[in-house]
């Protein structure tokens, strides 16, 4: 019996199409899936995905119930292809995405080795750079964050190069004290005398000397040969440089120096090529006996006004050393 019927007229009435009644309730339960569905796709960039949201809810409200099934399956197919627009829109901003992170780590890293003076084409740090491109899951971002944190961290008692690595990472001197191998003032003061100089808006250029086969000499002689080492090649260069000049140490594996009142990078880069051209070996005692050796110097310059401001020699990386 049709109880609204009934109620209105007083006389029963003919019960409700069953027919008629599933032709409702599918459209309805399918306009419910298509609003649940396209709530629960992932927001990856919020235009794109508020325009897809706006469409699809549009087209669900629209949802004819009593077209022909062959009109009614093509709207449907419209709906679908709101769907996959969205999918390959979503690929593509993920894909650029991850171009763009990797990219941007991989400079990230070239930037760190070139500040720690690590050749990327070595055997030990050019896989970690060529790894990146192929990280596509978090096991193969946490087994690569293992990697290289054993990389530039390595257990004591490592060898090779990756110990001079961390050694650079490890004992960077920023302190302004002398009490260091070289007997020479720490980062800290070299930090502080840069800043006066650009007070005073004075020419000059920040040299980074590196010294090399320091790994190889602790390896066999031990870090008391190391210290000798790094003592005789501050005292070269003090005796070179000007006598208005400044040497600071800057890490177990690099000095810095402050040079004022040059005219041109150029000048400063022949007098200080000159420099390390001349170095010759030095005499270091081990076990009570004369040993020759010879630390090869390689030399960064930067000029004070490239500096936006003093703490960017902490940051001092990208450079192109002048090898000799």
């Amino acid at each position: 019996m049709n109880v609204a019927h009934a109620a209105t007229t007083g006389k029963p009435g003919p019960a409700p199409s069953v027919d008629a009644a599933q032709a409702i309730v599918p459209d309805r339960i399918l306009t419910l899936v298509v609003e649940g569905v396209a709530m629960n796709m992932p927001e990856v960039e919020a235009e794109s995905y508020k325009r897809f949201r706006a469409k699809v809810n549009s087209l669900a409200m629209q949802m004819p119930d009593r077209l022909p099934e062959a009109d009614k399956l093509a709207y449907i197919r419209g709906i679908v292809k709101e769907f996959e627009g969205y999918r390959n829109t979503t690929d593509a901003t993920v894909r650029d995405r991850q171009i763009g992170w990797r990219g941007l780590t991989s400079n990230l890293l070239k930037e760190l080795f070139a500040s720690l003076g690590v050749d990327t084409a070595s055997p030990e740090a050019f896989p970690l750079v060529d790894e990146i491109p192929r990280l596509t899951t978090v096991e193969d971002i946490e087994k690569f964050s293992h990697w290289l944190s054993e990389f530039l961290h390595p257990a004591s008692g490592a060898k090779g190069a990756a110990t001079g690595v961390s050694a650079a990472l490890r004992t960077a001197d920023r302190t302004t004290s002398n009490d260091n191998s070289a007997g020479l003032r720490g980062g800290g003061a070299a930090v502080e005398h840069v800043q006066r100089l650009k007070e005073i808006g004075s020419r000059g250029f920040v040299a980074i000397f590196r010294l090399s086969f320091l790994d190889v000499i602790s390896d066999r002689f031990g870090m008391d040969a190391v210290q000798d080492c790094i003592m005789a090649v501050s005292a070269y260069l003090n005796q070179s440089l000007r006598s208005n000049d400044a040497i600071y140490h800057w890490s177990d594996a690099s000095l810095l120096g402050v040079l004022e009142n040059r005219a041109s990078q150029h000048i400063a880069t022949a007098e200080l090529s000159r420099i390390v051209a001349q170095n010759r070996e030095i005499t270091i005692t081990i076990a009570g006996r004369a040993v020759m050796v010879r630390i090869p110097i390689e030399f960064e310059l930067i000029a004070l006004d490239q500096l936006k401001d003093a703490e960017d020699l902490n940051r001092i990386s990208g450079h192109q050393a002048v090898k000799w």
